[in-house]
């Protein structure tokens, strides 16, 4: 891989979790590997008064806590000697001023490149203030070395909110400049979802409306909001996760094969699966979307609170903290194929998966001791125990052709000596060398807006649309597999080791 320019990366909301427990562990990571630039200066910021002493010891306690790699003293001192803090307000100018001057002053001092990334990890209603005050401050002009700014999801709250902050930045800085970052994409069994589909002959031809009757989309949660219910409450499941996470593995999914795999070429390809997208028409939402939200539970003998006694949320609220959408994709492709996906918070377990369910054989030779027929399943795991399994038919042995459902799988745990990287490790790793594969484009993010946009509508203007209650520790909504067409057929109830699927297996 090519060793990144040296530069200085600068990080807004470097006092908050998101800094704690992913990009500093990821950072740590890339350098210890090597991954690193020969110089780099890592500038965080935030409203927390800290010195740089602090913000080192900090620093060095999350990176002991959280990263995945074997810490070495040695290593950390001189990871953490490259961190600074400047304390400041997104909103006041006079402090962009003074990050320019601490930039300026590290560059010309010790990096000497003229390289800034910006990194926005605060909430997002920060994003527009800071990326005008960095244009204000002349941080974003660039007469040598290159300029970068990393924004986190959500982008935008709405369609309108989207275009609007699209504006913002298109105004002051070039598209290519831009980071849309969305974690899951940095998976390694996300990306691995190109390979599975583009270099083996065996699956390619198999995958359109042909052989495949239906697909299925699961990214859940065993938490809650725990001490995010004042963000969560003003955004909720479907802008937390939906538009960004669940569609992005739609569109990795769905996609035909790229031209080549330069990002244009990717990003083209989940692009025109976005604009396929049947549109769910305003009156069709009650019947395409379920939405629920957590109540309380005893999980394990212990008393669970439900969503509205979360601190932080509103004791009325009716923000779904579950969703789960029925849809098609208007293509040659995939015509006339459902695709499921859904979402949630207080579900049984943490997982997320891809599950490609092939259509059954047009003949039932075969008895089964369950009189069920079950058609072929692939799996393909994102998280917890990745890998990928396939569930096919075998003969038992013995007299007569009685058949039983099996499991082929691979686990990427199983790979000796190979280290799977964290999804922030490869991502930052993708901005320092400019290389935007696996992360949004603009018209990608405004595209899904619109995808959701009539969702969005009918849950603010029909207040008679309900908001389901379901006890925390249970798959959602009992609604839910109304969704599914077909008689008899349910979601897929996984479990957190891949080859188990039942309903409530131990976790």
């Amino acid at each position: 891989m090519d060793k990144p320019k040296n530069l200085i990366l600068v990080i807004f909301g470097a006092s908050g979790d998101l800094t704690s427990r992913k990009l500093m562990p990821a950072l740590y990571s890339l350098s210890a590997q090597g991954l690193f630039p020969n110089k780099i200066s890592i500038i965080g910021t935030g409203r927390t008064s800290y010195t740089d002493s602090d913000f080192r010891n900090r620093m060095r306690d999350s990176i002991l806590t959280y990263s995945e790699e074997k810490v070495s003293g040695t290593d950390i001192d001189t990871f953490t000697a490259n961190l600074k803090y400047l304390t400041m307000d997104n909103r006041n100018p006079d402090d962009f001023r003074r990050l320019r001057e601490l930039v300026e002053e590290t560059d010309a001092a010790d990096i000497k490149s003229g390289n800034f990334i910006f990194y926005m990890a605060t909430p997002p209603v920060m994003y527009e203030s800071i990326a005008l005050n960095l244009s204000a401050a002349g941080l974003l002009k660039s007469k040598t070395g290159f300029r970068r700014i990393i924004i986190e999801k959500p982008f935008g709250y709405d369609l309108e909110s989207g275009r609007k902050l699209n504006k913002v930045l298109h105004d002051i800085i070039e598209e290519e400049q831009i980071f849309r970052i969305d974690h899951y994409l940095g998976k390694e069994t996300v990306q691995n979802l190109l390979v599975t589909r583009f270099a083996n002959g065996l699956f390619e031809p198999l995958w359109n409306r042909n052989y495949i009757d239906r697909i299925e989309i699961t990214s859940s949660e065993n938490i809650g909001v725990e001490e995010r219910g004042g963000y969560y409450d003003s955004s909720g499941a479907l802008r937390d996760m939906v538009q960004n996470h669940l569609l992005q593995m739609v569109g990795l999914t769905a996609m035909e094969p790229p031209s080549s795999l330069d990002s244009n070429a990717i990003r083209n390809e989940v692009l025109k699966v976005f604009q396929s997208l049947q549109p769910i028409r305003q009156e069709d939402v009650p019947k395409q979307v379920i939405r629920g939200q957590y109540t309380p539970s005893i999980i394990r003998g212990e008393c669970v609170k439900g969503y509205r006694q979360e601190t932080g949320v509103d004791k009325n609220s009716r923000t779904e903290t579950f969703v789960a959408i029925k849809f098609f994709i208007n293509n040659w492709r995939w015509g006339g194929v459902p695709f499921y996906i859904r979402t949630g918070k207080r579900l049984p377990t943490r997982v997320t998966e891809i599950v490609i369910h092939f259509k059954p054989t047009p003949h039932h030779l075969f008895r089964r001791d369950s009189g069920k027929i079950n058609a072929n399943q692939l799996i393909i795991r994102i998280q917890p125990d990745e890998g990928i399994l396939l569930k096919f038919d075998m003969k038992e042995p013995g007299a007569g052709f009685n058949v039983k459902n099996v499991n082929m799988d691979f686990h990427y745990k199983d790979l000796a000596n190979v280290r799977v990287p964290s999804a922030y490790e490869r991502l930052l790793y993708d901005v320092t060398t400019g290389d935007s594969t696996l992360f949004s484009r603009d018209d990608e993010v405004e595209t899904a807006w619109k995808f959701l946009e009539p969702v969005q509508k009918a849950w603010a203007e029909d207040p008679s649309i309900k908001v389901y209650g379901y006890p925390a520790g249970t798959w959602g909504p009992e609604c839910t597999n109304d969704l599914i067409e077909g008689e008899g057929l349910t979601w897929r109830y996984p479990c957190k080791n891949l080859a188990d699927d039942e309903l409530y297996c131990e976790l």
